[in-house]
């Protein structure tokens, strides 16, 4: 459904005690650099506790206020990227904080939600590159359904931080709003662990007519997959990434005919969280993206499961002690990719199962759902867990003549449940 979203007030968020000059200049890592100057973004959803004004409010003051307090712990979000993307004045400049109102019911969002849509309720747009938030770290819309429902919009910086990093400020400002005062601090010290090196810019990713859509996975179906994947494993039983991401590459294979193009290089990309990975490992509230990519050249003849897997193993300590040394985390990709005779295919992962994604209780409860966007970013699937952690959300973006043929696979629908009402 179409979302009317009026946004009434908009205002500039400061950290409430003013950051050291010994910390005004925070460098990005390595990995840092090779990132995308992208968002991420998410929306979480609360039922009923803005029903009257007073409410209202009250809630936006708290709000307000915890994120001042917040941007102390995560100083370097409310400073700006510097032209060189090297670095983070962090100048207390601050942050936007939008307040906006949505024409309809949260019932209405929840039973029919449509990613394209739901990107209204982001303070950013999806892509900054070349706009005047280009420079910006982090941004928060606060929106306000007319049964009193709201939804938080928030988008951090993908040049800064990864997912992990994402849940860490939100679940940080959630608890500062609540009132804890016990909290897990981050720790800023990517960039002493991959240095910074002399790299050519991170390729920006272009704006296509790309479509998301949810396909929803319940548990049952999610085991079905499973086993499916995992007669012909010749190790353990897949994981339900492992397994999901199979099925789903399989059906794009088939929906585009790719086994008859011969001449067309596919790859899987995964994007891998390196804390566990390196030695000694990290604590999850290492802020920065320290994430590297599996990369899978798939092939026809062998279980695809178990290549899977298999790059996955490839990112073990030494691998990451390699990128600590200086090696490029995109070079085993580019030397397969060198000798490719046509087309180079590559379709990319990215899971967020069994991250901290509904701990963000600010006072009123946890959310009833946390929602992806449209990531407007081709040939990506993003899998959350859904609400009661059993199933899995798969948002799929390809652009619109694949959406539709892939949206059609029968195979594919008969695994998926409802894809359009919220799966509770």
């Amino acid at each position: 459904m179409q979302l009317d979203v009026q946004v009434i007030s908009e205002q500039i968020v400061k950290p409430s005690s003013p950051t050291d000059d010994r910390l005004r200049r925070y460098q990005l890592s390595f990995l840092d650099q090779q990132t995308p100057l992208l968002y991420n973004a998410m929306v979480y959803f609360y039922q009923k506790i803005c029903n009257i004004e007073a409410n209202k409010i009250t809630i936006f003051d708290r709000l307000k206020h915890s994120i001042s307090n917040a941007l102390t712990c995560f100083y370097p979000l409310a400073g700006r990227i510097m032209e060189d993307q090297l670095f983070v004045d962090c100048n207390d400049e601050g942050i936007p904080f939008l307040e906006a109102r949505v024409k309809c019911q949260l019932l209405d969002v929840l039973n029919n939600p449509t990613p394209k849509e739901l990107n209204k309720l982001l303070p950013f747009e999806f892509h900054v590159s070349g706009t005047d938030a280009e420079h910006v770290l982090l941004g928060i819309q606060f929106n306000v359904f007319d049964c009193g429902g709201i939804g938080i919009g928030i988008c951090i910086s993908h040049k800064i931080g990864d997912a992990l990093s994402f849940f860490s400020f939100v679940n940080i400002w959630a608890s500062i709003a609540r009132g804890e005062t016990n909290l897990i601090v981050p720790e800023f010290k990517s960039a002493s662990l991959f240095p910074p090196r002399a790299i050519p810019e991170a390729p920006q990713l272009k704006k296509e007519q790309i479509v998301t859509k949810r396909f929803v996975f319940g548990a049952t179906k999610v085991e079905e997959i499973r086993r499916k994947y995992g007669e012909n494993a010749s190790q353990k039983r897949p994981s339900r990434v492992e397994a999901l991401s199979a099925f789903i590459w399989d059906r794009f294979v088939t929906a585009f005919g790719l086994r008859s193009r011969p001449d067309t290089l596919c790859t899987i990309i995964h994007a891998v969280n390196l804390r566990a990975r390196i030695d000694p490992p990290l604590p999850g509230s290492s802020f920065g993206n320290l994430y590297s990519l599996a990369v899978t050249i798939p092939s026809m003849d062998n279980n695809i499961v178990t290549q899977i897997r298999d790059s996955f193993k490839a990112l073990n300590s030494e691998y990451v002690k390699k990128l600590q040394d200086g090696n490029d985390h995109l070079k085993y990709f580019r030397e397969r990719t060198n000798y490719a005779k046509g087309e180079i295919l590559t379709f990319g992962f990215t899971s967020l199962c069994r991250l901290p994604m509904y701990e963000a209780d600010f006072g009123w409860g946890k959310p009833i759902w946390a929602s992806s966007v449209d990531r407007q970013i081709k040939n990506v699937t993003t899998f959350m867990d859904t609400i009661n952690g059993d199933g899995i959300e798969a948002w799929i973006a390809l652009n619109e003549e694949e959406m539709a043929k892939f949206d059609c696979d029968e195979e594919l629908l008969a695994y998926v449940n409802n894809p359009k009402s919220l799966q509770r």
